[in-house]
């Protein structure tokens, strides 16, 4: 069975992870998420993620880099997460989430993170931590997570 891709975003601004709460499906509402969606056909990892975060959250992002690591969804989905950087606009919840939270590094276990998406908080936590002199530089790698880790 091929396995089709969930990417998820670790979308960082001003030295903030987006968390976003979902609203559905019954089992999964009330958690929180880094949002995200299933990749199309075609369609590369990166691609979805920018489209996905549109479609969502109708905002513009980068892609910056892929959290080293997957986890399994249900049979024939896997989560990857990428750290991505908001190039512009303001995330609103369009779908699938009822409220959006910038959380700072220390903010990061305020909130019931779905399971699979735990991995993925925790390194981008980490790299903001890393990062934490660089926030409010504007729209450059401050914003999101480059290569070699900085946020």
């Amino acid at each position: 069975m091929t396995e089709r891709v969930v990417v998820g975003g670790a979308l960082c601004h001003e030295g903030r992870l987006l968390a976003a709460r979902r609203s559905a499906p019954p089992e999964l509402a009330g958690r929180w998420e880094l949002p995200g969606g299933k990749a199309e056909p075609g369609e590369s990892v990166p691609e979805a993620l920018v489209r996905e975060l549109r479609e969502e959250l109708g905002v513009e992002t980068e892609p910056l880099e892929r959290i080293p690591g997957e986890w399994p969804l249900r049979p024939g989905l896997v989560l990857h997460v990428w750290t991505a950087r908001l190039v512009s606009g303001v995330p609103a919840p369009l779908e699938d989430h009822d409220e959006l939270r910038w959380l700072g590094p220390e903010e990061l276990e305020s909130v019931d993170w779905l399971d699979q998406d735990r991995p993925a908080v925790a390194e981008a936590g980490r790299r903001l931590r890393a990062a934490g002199g660089r926030k409010g530089e504007g729209n450059g790698p401050a914003d999101g997570v480059a290569a070699g880790g900085g946020v």
